[in-house]
């Protein structure tokens, strides 16, 4: 018996919600520096986390779990610097088994997540004066960030944003999937970035818009048919 992730609430967000839960992140940041007030570098954090656990698609223990090292080099995308994927230490697991390990590539429409990390991890994260500490995510108190600040870091920019209460974390995992497909990634490729053990469980994650479907559709009628009269081929 596993945990059905697939709940109602649990839906993909629109690109338009995604980019108004990000912008109203950044806004908090900006928000808290115009008041003078404690608290910007853990809202830039909480912005730079956001927009991570969307680019790759994570859990929420899997972006708690990310230490320094699982930053990863892909050498097919040098340019992605030491950004071009993401070693998950701390996949869902079944059956009692241990956690999965998987790594996620950056894929190229997620690219500016590149400079995002990369901010966070060289200018950001060591005004934190974390030490020696290996967490990617790191608290004012020289600590690994818990996974209740994290649900707690969404719902903030959640409710900002005017989004659905309704709406959780993991939606933003939900949204990843469904996004991939959408960019034309096979189903297959979808699955292996998600660490899902069977493609229906990926079914239940795609939640695809009306605009791709008609997209979709329109492409395959002309390829049948021929483009309709009045339009060019």
């Amino acid at each position: 018996m596993t945990e059905f992730e697939g709940q109602p609430h649990r839906r993909p967000l629109t690109y338009d919600e995604v980019q108004a839960l990000f912008d109203a992140a950044d806004g908090r940041v900006e928000e808290i520096r115009s008041r003078g007030r404690k608290g910007a570098l853990a809202a830039q954090r909480d912005a730079a986390l956001l927009k991570t656990t969307y680019a790759f698609g994570l859990r929420r223990r899997e972006a708690w779990g990310l230490d320094l090292p699982d930053l990863r080099r892909n050498p097919q995308v040098p340019q992605f610097v030491g950004y071009g994927a993401v070693f998950v230490r701390w996949g869902k697991s079944s059956n009692g088994s241990p956690p999965k390990r998987r790594t996620v590539l950056t894929v190229p429409e997620m690219d500016w997540v590149v400079p995002v990390l990369q901010q966070w991890v060289e200018e950001v994260r060591t005004l934190f004066a974390p030490g020696n500490h290996p967490a990617l995510w790191v608290t004012e108190r020289r600590g690994r960030l818990s996974c209740r600040a994290i649900n707690e870091a969404f719902e903030e920019a959640r409710d900002a944003a005017g989004l659905d209460p309704v709406l959780d974390l993991h939606c933003l995992r939900h949204s990843y999937i469904t996004h991939l497909i959408e960019f034309g990634y096979p189903e297959r490729f979808a699955q292996d970035q998600a660490s899902h053990s069977y493609a229906s469980t990926t079914a239940i994650y795609t939640g695809v818009s009306d605009e791709f479907r008609n997209r979709l559709m329109a492409k395959t009628l002309r390829e049948r048919y021929g483009a309709p009269l009045g339009e060019k081929p």
